[in-house]
């Protein structure tokens, strides 16, 4: 389709809500959006200036739309999430889960079985979940099993053949497990009298059973039947202890679901709870791939779509950290004290945790994504021009303003890169001077990477406040590299970053992975600085105490210490052992300086 076509389509849209497909032209289906405006929506894609790169290849790939108008914005959001997971276009979110969830059957037929299945068969069957951990589904099974006598066979308990005595009890009867339906020990009602006890439990309602438990405990010490009572109330104490166990919320907050938003450049990881008879019944977490300019209002609308859609929850309130659109029928609530935003703030704490997890585990099995993440994360907090691949930090140290040294630390993807590390003696400054020391260094390492053609760094970070950066910075303009270089510096107390003539400072979130590598960087400088400052120390004054000895000049002193190795073990030294090194004359000179003393 030319230009002009597409032009006239993109006039002709309808002000209406509804959802638009992009094709390459191939045919082949690039994206799918929706809209409350289809008109404005799909305008806007052709009118403004996208900043993002994927954004702008996408527009020039489109070579014809389709459109599809609907009657409500809930419609557009099912339609487009159920599109996107038909054709998978490739400039749509990728939502990273399609493993199959484990759920809890309770069958359609006389005396119904109650299991586990990944199968949902459309036959009738009553289906419970799906849960999000087979662990889960195991202690509800086990529960159940515990409280109710519920037969395990596969056996067609058909009336007639049950009258007709086809089948005879097993062993399951004679453990107490089984009331023994097959035979007739037990009648139809009965047995579906604890069918719709579990079906409650399954709910998250633990009330009904409980209560019902305790009148039967009752009637049965009320009739002296005390081992029948025992019995029950052990059942009880189960009930009791694993609703415990759930995390209770307030029983107020019934069949609501809570979702909650976490992202960063990449991905966006959305967890859902869902409430019921004021616990925790189910909690999920879904993880989006981002691939275009997608807000946390639109990835989390598409995930409540999504996750809804699969745990067939029919909540008729959400509770959520910001406003979205998801239609009529479903209030939205967003909590702002109490018991609600408790909820949310679990909500958003498991999000976060599956973030971390994951991280881990990517740092293990794909390590080039973990370093391509914290390099895009850096260059969005400390707002650069480009990722900073290459990282290099100074440290100025200088005690009571003697020896003065500093520090270059080089950091590559993130980590240290010690063969780049370098020492600089300070030479043209006299005293403790921290800004023209800052000055020398500065100068010096980048002189001279500019004359061996070595790459540059893409930040600079100057220990220190205001005036070190102040001091690099006259440095960098000298050398002709301002704008080349990205440059801050971090005062030590607050952590606050300053920037090149910006007044007020930068503060980074405090957990944040960004200033965790900047501190790494800036106390691998400081520790590499303190040492090799302590090594000047140490040989000045060994130096200085061995030239102070009338008549033993630099050469005899070099002699010595690559014999003895320490001052210490020339001092110790007996007086033949100082004459094979240096000769009866000197020995004495030094001997006799060290015991008279």
């Amino acid at each position: 389709m030319s230009k002009s076509a597409l032009e006239i389509q993109l006039q002709t849209l309808p002000h209406q809500p509804g959802v638009y497909q992009y094709f390459n032209d191939e045919g082949i289906i690039i994206y799918v959006g929706k809209a409350k405006d289809l008109k404005k929506r799909v305008s806007s894609y052709f009118t403004k200036t996208h900043e993002n790169g994927k954004t702008r290849v996408l527009v020039k790939k489109i070579a014809s739309i389709k459109h599809i108008v609907v009657d409500t914005e809930t419609d557009a959001l099912l339609l487009e999430n159920n599109l996107i997971k038909k054709y998978q276009p490739r400039y749509n979110v990728m939502l990273k889960d399609d493993k199959s969830y484990p759920w809890i059957c309770i069958k359609k037929e006389r005396f119904p079985r109650v299991f586990s299945t990944r199968r949902v068969i459309k036959d009738g069957s009553e289906y419970f979940g799906p849960y999000t951990s087979m662990k889960t589904v195991s202690t509800l099974l086990d529960l159940i099993k515990g409280l109710y006598h519920l037969r395990n066979c596969n056996y067609d308990l058909a009336e007639d053949k049950i009258v007709n005595g086809k089948y005879s009890v097993c062993l399951e009867y004679h453990l107490g497990n089984c009331k023994g339906a097959c035979e007739g020990f037990e009648t139809e009602d009965a047995y579906n009298e604890s069918i719709k006890a579990i079906k409650e439990i399954l709910k998250g309602n633990f009330k009904d059973s409980l209560s019902q438990f305790k009148i039967q405990m009752k009637q049965c010490s009320e009739h002296m039947h005390f081992e029948e009572a025992q019995k029950i109330k052990e059942k009880i104490e189960v009930l009791e202890n694993y609703q415990s166990k759930s995390t209770i919320v307030n029983p107020k907050i019934s069949n609501v679901d809570v979702f909650s938003i976490m992202s960063d450049e990449s991905y966006a990881y959305v967890n859902f709870l869902q409430l019921s008879y004021g616990s925790i019944i189910r909690s999920h977490t879904l993880e989006i791939k981002k691939k275009l300019e997608e807000t946390d209002q639109e990835l989390l609308e598409l995930a409540i779509i999504e996750i809804r859609q699969r745990f067939h929850s029919n909540s008729k309130e959400i509770y959520v950290p910001f406003q979205v659109q998801v239609g009529d029928n479903l209030k939205v609530t967003i909590p702002k004290l109490g018991d609600k935003k408790h909820i949310l703030d679990l909500s958003l704490r498991n999000a976060k945790y599956y973030r971390m997890e994951r991280f881990k585990q990517i740092k293990i099995t794909d390590p080039d994504r973990h370093v391509n993440r914290i390099m895009a994360q850096m260059k969005t907090d400390l707002r650069l021009p480009a990722e900073p691949r290459h990282i290099e930090c100074f440290d100025n140290s200088n005690i009571q303003g003697t020896n003065p040294v500093a520090a270059c630390v080089v950091f590559k993807n993130g980590k240290p890169s010690k063969k780049d590390y370098r020492h600089f003696n300070i030479k043209t400054v006299e005293g403790p001077n921290d800004f023209a020391s800052m000055e020398e260094v500065v100068y010096r390492r980048y002189k001279r990477l500019l004359d061996e053609n070595q790459p540059l760094p893409q930040l600079v970070i100057i220990d220190g406040g205001k005036g070190q950066l102040s001091s690099a910075l006259k440095i960098l303009d000298t050398l002709n590299l301002r704008g080349k270089i990205a440059i801050i510096g971090i005062a030590k107390r607050l952590e606050e970053l300053f920037y090149p003539n910006d007044p007020i400072p930068l503060y980074l979130d405090k957990k944040s992975e960004t200033l965790k590598i900047i501190q790494q960087l800036r106390n691998e400088a400081h520790r590499f600085g303190i040492e090799h400052h302590r090594n000047r120390r140490s040989k000045s004054a060994l130096n200085t105490e061995l030239e102070t000895i009338s008549g033993i000049g630099d050469k005899t002193v070099v002699d010595l210490l690559k014999h003895f190795k320490s001052a210490k073990r020339i001092a110790n030294a007996k007086l033949d052992e100082l004459e094979v090194v240096v000769g009866i004359s000197r020995a004495k000179k030094v001997y006799n300086f060290y015991h008279n003393q």
